[in-house]
């Protein structure tokens, strides 16, 4: 019998779950027109692949949360949340380059930027005293 909780409790399944749910959403617009580019794809599949793992650990960590309700989890929920967000915005910079620039800042400063404060709440996680 097939319960919802047992696609949580199994984190292969759960992760089956969150790349082929990444990949088909990804597929039409990024993947397929860019299929014949050689080292572009490869650079396109590496930030699927870490939108993949960033999906994968945030909802682990939101689970966590739910779970224990510490500050610390909910920091590293959000941090790897905002790592989600850093690795959309460097695809859509490596999909369609310079197309996307906020006015003089180029669209690859707003991914450092939010990957840098993923790191900053992962720190501010790890050194909290709850």
């Amino acid at each position: 019998m097939f319960r919802p909780e047992s696609i949580v409790e199994k984190k292969s399944t759960l992760f089956s779950l969150v790349v082929t749910g990444v990949i088909a959403i990804l597929a039409l617009p990024i993947i397929v027109p860019h299929i014949l580019h050689g080292f572009h794809l490869a650079h396109i599949f590496l930030h699927v692949g870490g939108i993949t793992l960033a999906v994968f650990i945030t909802v682990l960590a939101t689970i966590a949360y739910y779970r224990l309700k510490t500050k610390r989890l909910l920091l590293s929920s959000v941090a790897f949340a905002t790592f989600i967000g850093a690795e959309i915005v460097m695809l859509v910079d490596t999909t369609w380059p310079s197309l996307y620039d906020l006015g003089e800042m180029p669209l690859f400063e707003v991914g450092h930027l939010l990957t840098f404060t993923t790191l900053g709440l992962l720190a501010l996680g790890v050194f909290r005293n709850d």
